[in-house]
């Protein structure tokens, strides 16, 4: 079944290279809740992640072209959406600066110490972190990134990338354990 997905997001490729708008259309269907979800978590606004995600496929299909099929479709334009998203976020002139100098306790032991939690909460809770640790913690948890890298992509350190994801799981869960205790 895999191989006729790639047969036909090809053939929807090649038809959206020429030009066909129906293709572009059901490549945009295809893609777009994906590609909005990734969006939503980096920039943690419903109206900046549609402008976004606009901004992203129309780069997309302007540059088919250079779509040369090493990874998935699927892989390329989230690859552009994160990095809309990250530009978005450098316009509002969000600087990632280390934040080695603070205390953060982090035992990787305790990584899975909650309880069950609503994952409804989770998200909630992280579109109140900061920007900054925010845009790391997904980059590393939800889309997979190494810490090596996010600092590519945000243009900062390997350090600043580390602490700012421990300063995420601390502060995210302070306020999971503020959640459960007022549930209580």
């Amino acid at each position: 079944m895999g191989n006729k997905n790639v047969d036909i997001n090809s053939k929807l490729i090649d038809s959206a290279r020429k030009g066909d708008q129906q293709a572009m259309y059901r490549l945009y269907k295809l893609y777009v809740q994906a590609m909005y979800n990734t969006c939503i978590r980096m920039v943690s606004n419903q109206f900046d992640a549609e402008d976004i995600i606009q901004e992203s496929f129309v780069k997309a299909f302007n540059n088919l072209d250079s779509f040369r099929g090493e990874s998935s479709f699927g892989s390329w334009l989230k690859r552009i959406v994160i990095n809309q998203s990250i530009t978005f976020l450098r316009k509002k002139k969000q600087n990632f600066q280390d934040i080695d100098d603070l205390q953060i306790l982090a035992d990787e032991d305790e990584e899975n110490s909650f309880p069950e939690i609503d994952p409804m909460m989770i998200h909630e809770s992280i579109k109140t972190l900061p920007e900054k640790a925010r845009v790391v913690l997904n980059l590393y948890l939800l889309e997979g990134y190494i810490h090596k890298e996010i600092a590519d992509i945000l243009n900062i350190t390997e350090s600043t990338s580390k602490s700012q994801y421990l300063r995420a799981k601390q502060l995210l869960r302070e306020k999971l354990e503020k959640e459960i205790r007022y549930e209580y």
